[in-house]
Order: structure tokens, then C-alpha cells, then sequence
């Protein structure tokens, strides 16, 4: 492990704040561009279909520079890489359905939570709304859901902050749970930090017993576009409502599939690869 070709960095305190700062600064250059544009061009860019794409995009791609430059490159000498190789076929067959359970386990907690009231109700129609302007392009859409959010998300909460934990010395079960947790508040609001934190776990799973990047990417990207083509074609995130289904049933299907299929992940093929 010592002449890895991967660095070998450790995630604390000091480079969480690495993160926010170069995330806080990216957006900030797309702000101060489009308000020169404002000025210059007498044309509000801010309301342009792409515009929330780009701004997502360089602060994700500002955040993981600096994490880069300031963290990875002094400690270890090497830039930011991570490994992005296949695995053998086999393990497509067991990750995807295992993922696909917990997306219905999820969706059927995620559920249980209150939309209506003084509280969540409010809160639950401005996410409405937010997640409304977000689906009024399909193709922008897709874009930043099914491409660029798997790709910088996966990078950050499980290239990153999960790898470098472990790194660190945490155990790997407590490093999986507080990159989901913290993937899960990101999301900023109770319905998604359900779903998030529960898949975040199975990609997190996933990625430290393959030692492949793009298993959570491939994952994240699955679950994106199930969720995106639900919303687009049958106008709801909710299996159940979609496929005119109960609930428990989806919970069923959702615990057989988990269950099974994380048996034979974990313990029966015991995959666990090697980063070299």
C-alpha cells in the first residue's frame, strides 16, 4: 500500500472546512460573472435553464481543487486520484438489486415523515417548488442528477471524507455512517436526509469493498435516473403512487431485495478487491 499509485490522505476537521471554502468560493466566482454579465450585456443569466448546473458544477470542481492543492498534494506528494477500474461481472449482478431494495426500504421511511403542518408543511411546499423549477428542463435535469451529481458527489462524500477517514484510522462501518450522515444534511431537508443517509450506506458499503469509484458513481447514477424518469413520466419520486401500489408491498420487495442480495455481497462472495 505504500507504493500506491493512490494517495493515501486523511480527511479531519481542517479539510471539511478545505471544502467549504473552495464550494464557497466557486459559487461566488459564478455570482461575480453573472453580475458583471448583468452589467456589461444587460442580460440576467441567473435565469437561464443552465445556470444552477454551472454554478453546482465549479463549486463542486473549486471544492475538490482545493482539497487537491491544499490537503492531498502537501501530505502526500500526489495529486488527487482515485481508482475508477471494473470489477468483474458478477458483482454488477449483486450491488444493483441490493441498491434497487434500498431505494424502496427508503422510500417507504422517507414517507412515514410529515408534509402537511405548521412546520413541515411550509417547509415541504418550498421543496416542492425548488425541486419544480429543477424538473421544468428534462434535459438539465438529467444532466445534473443522472451525470454531474453522481460523479462530484461520489468524489466528495465517498472519494474524500469516507477514504480519508478510514485513512485516519476510523473503522470502516463509523466512516461509511458519518460520510452518509453528512450527505444526508447537504441535502437540506428531512424527506431526502432519510433517503440519503440509507443509500449512502450501500454506496458506501459498496466502495469500500470494491475500491472502485465507479461503483457508487454507476449506483448513484441508477438511483438518480430511476428517480428522475419516475418524476418525468409519471410526475412522482413514489414508486407506490406511480405504479399504483401499496406502500407495504414496495417495503417488502425492498427488504428481500436488500437482504438477499447484501448476504450474498458481503458473505457468500466475501468480495473484497485490493487498491494497488
Amino acid at each position: 500500500m505504500e507504493n500506491s499509485k493512490y494517495p493515501k490522505f486523511t480527511f479531519t476537521w481542517f479539510g471539511g472546512v478545505v471544502l467549504v471554502v473552495g464550494l464557497f468560493v466557486g459559487t461566488m466566482a459564478v455570482s461575480l460573472f453573472s453580475t458583471l454579465w448583468k452589467v456589461v450585456f444587460r442580460e440576467n443569466i441567473e435565469l437561464k435553464d443552465w445556470f444552477f448546473m454551472v454554478v453546482n458544477s465549479v463549486g463542486f470542481l473549486t471544492a475538490i481543487a482545493f482539497f487537491d492543492f491544499f490537503i492531498v498534494r502537501r501530505t502526500t506528494q500526489k495529486k488527487l486520484n482515485f481508482n475508477l477500474s471494473s470489477v468483474n461481472f458478477s458483482t454488477y449482478l449483486l450491488i444493483f438489486p441490493m441498491m434497487a431494495g434500498m431505494m424502496f426500504i427508503s422510500e417507504f421511511i422517507a414517507a412515514q415523515i410529515p408534509t402537511t403542518g405548521p412546520f413541515f408543511g411550509d417547509f415541504y411546499e418550498y421543496f416542492t417548488q425548488m425541486m419544480g423549477q429543477l424538473t421544468d428542463n428534462p434535459v438539465i435535469m438529467i444532466i445534473m442528477t443522472v451525470i454531474m451529481a453522481p460523479i462530484f458527489e461520489e468524489i466528495i462524500f465517498r472519494g474524500i471524507i469516507q477514504k480519508g477517514l478510514i485513512n485516519k484510522g476510523v473503522e470502516p462501518w463509523k466512516a461509511i455512517l458519518y460520510a452518509s450522515v453528512i450527505f444526508g444534511v447537504v441535502h437540506g431537508n428531512p424527506w431526502q436526509f432519510i433517503s440519503a443517509v440509507m443509500l449512502g450506506c450501500v454506496l458506501g458499503l459498496v466502495y469500500y469493498k470494491t475500491k472502485s469509484l465507479l461503483m457508487p458513481i454507476l449506483l448513484h447514477a441508477f438511483n438518480n435516473l430511476t428517480l428522475s424518469l419516475l418524476v418525468i413520466y409519471g410526475k412522482d419520486e413514489s414508486f407506490a403512487k406511480v405504479f399504483h401500489v401499496s406502500e407495504w408491498l414496495v417495503l417488502a420487495v425492498g427488504i428481500v431485495l436488500f437482504s438477499l442480495f447484501c448476504y450474498l455481497f458481503i458473505k457468500k462472495y466475501k468480495v473484497h478487491y485490493a487498491e494497488m
